[in-house]
């Protein structure tokens, strides 16, 4: 076991949130094998930990103290393992710190006991498609092993230290809460790169700023390797990450190493690429330009890069084809948590849209998801605690733009709006607005915790609602925008 830094035999640690989806299996196997006495809190009681509780039942000796956290485990801990969906200021880990234990982090152990190099993704959106991209890419034309590691499936991170080897490469999604704890250990990824910024965690941070300082911090810290420059990837149509790419740009420590800025851009990818490709939309090209950025610094070249595009599919929940049933495709977007997620899948289309939208408010303005909503769908179905929000930025982009279609004398589109009681009676309504050659896009805008678990639960129940739908066989059902 590769635990020397940190040497948790003999030593009590204590794990701050096991989570319901198994975000804390990872450290406390780790911890377990390492020799520690592990104890896990978690304000969750068993029952709706269940599936995570399962994953470890094997191990014996675990405490689980769940339901509640106990001042007294924070201040006995040698050491905390804290979840990163935790504040850095929460009351538990102040315990914690005036106790001089150490409070540290899934992310933090395996940045400090790596020994290969490491690859990091960040952004607002398209942050997972463009890291398991990234990973196929380089699993296709590298001759490395390659590890991928994120918001994609909870692959572990510290139970597979012992098989990762200094030539590996470890391509990982990383959230503005890890990059938060990694800076208390001012560590960065060998090569970052960002797919953009827009507003999110406002519920967290407060205010765009402070999300942007956080996400910087994957660019912050990073340092040259053994005389090897740290590489800093940008996309060139970002206002924030162009100007960080000029902020970065001419960095170079005493020695000259310093670091090698790129930028990227969908245009980057060639007509030929894009036949190749599958995934709809201008934003998936620019995670393509993204993951090849990466690919081609290691050595991959664009006819490497076409044969292997063809097999590389739509994650799920992120612009997934469900099914298409009587000529009516129906999209799982349920990733999209914020508007400007759910403003690009909609602008990934032409042909005429019926968006389901509305979730958890996370204090983000929906103004511009509203006028997006006003000029591309012919109907929005509205569910969640911000269906009015979203509602009324509906109505008062469509007393703007009819407007504007009167004095330009154009057929206003006029989106229905109807707002609705669960997932269920929109996916019905959806499928009644519906008509061939029409979309239908779960693209809520929105986090989903006020009516599911995570954003997962909510795209597997709209795909289990659209695979039970009927199929229509009336010839009536024709062609209508």
């Amino acid at each position: 076991m590769q635990n020397n830094k940190y040497d948790f035999a003999g030593k009590t640690v204590l794990v701050m949130g096991l989570g319901r989806f198994g975000g804390g299996v990872d450290v406390t196997k780790f911890a377990h094998g390492a020799g520690a006495k592990v104890i896990v809190t978690d304000l969750a009681s068993a029952e709706e930990l269940s599936d995570s509780l399962s994953r470890l039942r094997d191990l014996a000796g675990i405490e689980f103290h769940l339901g509640s956290h106990d001042p007294a485990d924070f201040e006995q801990a040698d050491v905390v393992i804290v979840n990163p969906a935790v504040p850095g200021d929460n009351k538990f880990l102040q315990i914690a710190r005036r106790a001089n234990r150490l409070v540290t982090s899934q992310i933090s152990i395996f940045f400090k006991l790596c020994p290969a190099k490491i690859i990091g993704i960040t952004g607002a959106n398209g942050k997972s498609t463009t890291t398991a991209l990234t990973a196929h890419l380089l699993k296709k034309t590298s001759n490395e092993t390659v590890w991928l590691s994120g918001n994609i499936g909870n692959q572990p991170l510290l139970t597979a230290l012992d098989q990762i080897n200094p030539d590996d490469l470890i391509v990982l999604e990383l959230s503005s809460f890890q990059l938060e704890q990694l800076a208390d250990i001012k560590k960065a990824p060998d090569v970052a790169l960002l797919t953009n910024l827009t507003p999110n965690h406002l519920d967290r941070y407060g205010t765009f700023e402070n999300y942007c300082a956080a996400k910087e911090n994957i660019f912050k810290y990073q340092k040259p390797d053994d005389g090897r420059p740290a590489v800093s990837i940008f996309n060139a149509e970002d206002k924030i990450a162009a100007d960080w790419f000029e902020k970065y740009k001419n960095d170079t420590d005493p020695q000259g190493a310093g670091r090698i800025c790129t930028k990227f851009s969908a245009d980057d990818v060639s007509d030929e690429l894009r036949n190749c490709f599958a995934l709809p939309g201008r934003a998936n090209l620019s995670n393509l330009a993204a993951a090849m950025a990466i690919a081609k610094y290691f050595g991959a070249e664009d006819d490497s890069i076409k044969h292997c595009l063809p097999v590389f599919k739509a994650l799920p929940h992120r612009l997934e084809l469900v099914e298409t049933i009587n000529g009516v495709s129906w999209y799982n977007d349920s990733k999209a948590t914020t508007p400007e997620g759910a403003i690009t899948a909609l602008d990934a289309f032409d042909q005429p849209i019926i968006i389901i939208a509305g979730g958890y408010d996370k204090n983000i303005s929906f103004d511009k998801l509203g006028e997006k909503i006003a000029q591309k769908a012919k109907a929005a179905i509205l569910i969640g605690k911000t269906s009015p929000k979203i509602d009324k930025a509906i109505q008062n982009a469509q007393i703007s733009l009819r407007e504007a279609q009167r004095r330009s004398n154009l057929q206003p589109i006029n989106t229905k709006i109807k707002l609705v009681d669960s997932l269920a009676e929109a996916v019905q309504l959806a499928n009644q607005f519906a008509f061939s050659g029409n979309i239908v896009l779960l693209s809520p805008a929105c986090a989903s915790y006020d009516m599911f678990e995570n954003y997962e639960q909510r795209g597997l129940e709209f795909t289990r609602l659209v695979k039970d739908l009927c199929y229509i066989t009336s010839d009536s059902r024709t062609t209508n925008t």
